[in-house]
């Protein structure tokens, strides 16, 4: 009777931790739903719960505050996302060892995966309104700087003659192409819009690269 008893006990807290894990995921595939329509700063808790169908205490028992929840909506995808940009830059520096790394390539291991990322339109616009929003920088300092500085060595490495400095603005303008590469709307582009991933990937490959080997205009 009493193993009966703790199976019956142990079946009910599976159950209530399946409901658990099921209502963070609906209010992350919300708030990335309507972070990525909307921008973060249009986009109150209120309509994130309404979306998900949840109360506002389950979004402050699971996430805390709005701009942790941003955080967790990024880094359940951005994270695994990051790890394939890491390894296809390892893929190719030691496919050049031991030259650096071809610009190109550093810039495709960066870019590729951030346009493929699990083949979710969502996220890759939710991506764009972040970086349009300026909101990129703070959460990259918070969540992502090792990845960061392991491309900037890369980086240095392609491009030994700029300085840090340089190689930080370059970078941030190349973060803007992207963002608005990935939220091109068909109402205002629809061209663009349309482009293949393929087609956008090598495109922006091609600008970012001549942008990181154009001279630098300040000391």
């Amino acid at each position: 009777m009493g193993v009966q008893i703790f199976l019956l006990d142990f079946s009910h807290t599976y159950d209530l931790i399946g409901r658990m894990i099921d209502t963070k995921q609906r209010i992350l595939d919300a708030a990335e739903k309507l972070f990525g329509e909307k921008g973060y700063d249009s986009t109150s808790l209120r309509q994130i719960i309404s979306e998900a169908k949840v109360n506002l205490a389950a979004i402050h028992y699971h996430f805390g505050s709005k701009q942790e929840l941003l955080d967790q909506v990024i880094i359940r995808k951005a994270g695994p996302m990051n790890e394939r940009r890491l390894k296809l830059l390892d893929r190719f520096e030691a496919e050049s060892a031991p030259e650096s790394a071809a610009l190109e390539k550093i810039v495709v291991a960066f870019v590729l995966p951030a346009i493929l990322v699990e083949k979710s339109p969502g996220f890759v616009k939710l991506m764009g309104r972040v970086h349009a929003e300026g909101l990129m920088p703070e959460i990259a300092r918070r969540n992502f700087q090792p990845m960061i500085a392991r491309f900037l060595s890369a980086l240095h490495r392609a491009l030994p003659d700029s300085s840090q400095k340089e190689l930080i603005w370059k970078a941030h303008f190349a973060l803007g192409a992207m963002s608005i590469a990935l939220t091109a709307s068909p109402d205002v582009d629809p061209e663009t819009a349309a482009e293949s991933p393929t087609n956008l990937a090598n495109r922006l490959v091609a600008f970012i690269s001549s942008g990181f080997r154009a001279p630098a205009t300040l000391d």
